[in-house]
């Protein structure tokens, strides 16, 4: 399997402010959706144009979170967006990453006259599920990225190498969970099943771990993953090298590095189809580079699969 990147932006509001902290990435309507990890605001990135979105009230009065403010603690750290649908009509699911009781919620956008409008739920009891199928403390989890086949998602825990913790995926089906962000269902009905764990590998002892997933129409998934030198699910530390995996189920297949851009290491921590022909898949990517003043980047990624 060989990856190239075939170009790359920068994102910016119309407005000029930077899109930042790209966390997550999922079609909406004639463009894509972008979660921002640190905003209660999304990216609605369309031809010509990237408009705000916003996906939850703010939160103490902020919209927007850092480390250096001191309120990094209230960030929802939405991490996961993937196609979903409510009543037959296209929609955009988003979910926390569960590494704090902040991060525990769910988040659907649907499009209404064009416009986009979001729903957002407490999924807690489904978090707390999911941590004991996973056999992990609740500040443990770190729930990064998702990929839709069909009726079901996979959810992917990012692992820790440092902490002992391994890359690992739980399904669950789709309209139980939109259910629950609807209001239509409770969070604890949503049912959990197939732990499934990862060995992605190291690079100069640092951990590949999953910060992204996408499903390809046969079933297998390519994840993004970063060997980032942290100690927790929460701090942030330098990103040794970045890679995507092949999966077919619990089978890791392939495993390839992400070139450097411009001698720069990106951390890719969201994915989308773009196109699959023959061996070859179009995905877009965006990237979290951890720094709230630098506008994230997006990427055209070419992956063949051999």
């Amino acid at each position: 399997m060989r990856v190239r990147v075939d170009g790359g932006r920068r994102l910016r509001f119309d407005d000029g402010t930077p899109v930042t902290a790209a966390s997550a990435v999922a079609p909406l309507g004639d463009g894509w959706l972008v979660a921002q990890d640190d905003a209660t605001i999304a990216a609605w990135r369309r031809p010509g144009s990237v408009v705000p979105v916003r996906l939850l009230p703010p939160i103490e009065g902020l919209d927007r979170f850092s480390e250096a403010a001191g309120t990094k603690r209230l960030k929802p750290d939405l991490e996961v967006a993937c196609p979903a649908e409510v009543d037959g009509a296209p929609a955009v699911l988003l979910l926390g990453s569960g590494s704090s009781p902040r991060r525990m919620r769910g988040v659907l956008v649907r499009l209404l006259d064009g416009e986009p409008v979001a729903t957002a739920a407490d999924l807690s009891p489904l978090y707390e599920r999911t941590a004991g199928l996973l056999g992990l403390p609740l500040d443990q989890l770190n729930l990064e990225g998702a990929a839709r086949h069909r009726d079901r998602v996979r959810w992917f825990q990012r692992g820790n190498l440092a902490a002992g913790i391994p890359s690992a995926g739980v399904d669950l089906p789709l309209e139980a969970l939109v259910a629950a962000v609807l209001g239509r269902a409770g969070a604890a009905e949503v049912p959990v099943a197939r732990p499934l764990r990862y060995d992605l590998g190291d690079v100069e002892g640092v951990g590949l771990a999953v910060t992204d997933a996408v499903a390809l129409p046969d079933g297998r998934m390519l994840l993004s993953a970063a060997a980032e030198d942290t100690p927790n699910a929460v701090d942030d530390g330098p990103v040794v090298a970045t890679a995507l995996a092949l999966v077919d189920d619990d089978t890791v297949v392939a495993v390839a590095p992400l070139p450097e851009v411009d001698g720069h290491v990106h951390k890719v921590e969201g994915l989308a189809l773009r196109a699959f022909e023959g061996g070859t898949v179009h995905l877009l990517a965006v990237v979290d580079d951890d720094d709230p003043g630098a506008p994230s980047a997006e990427l055209d990624l070419r992956v063949e699969l051999g």
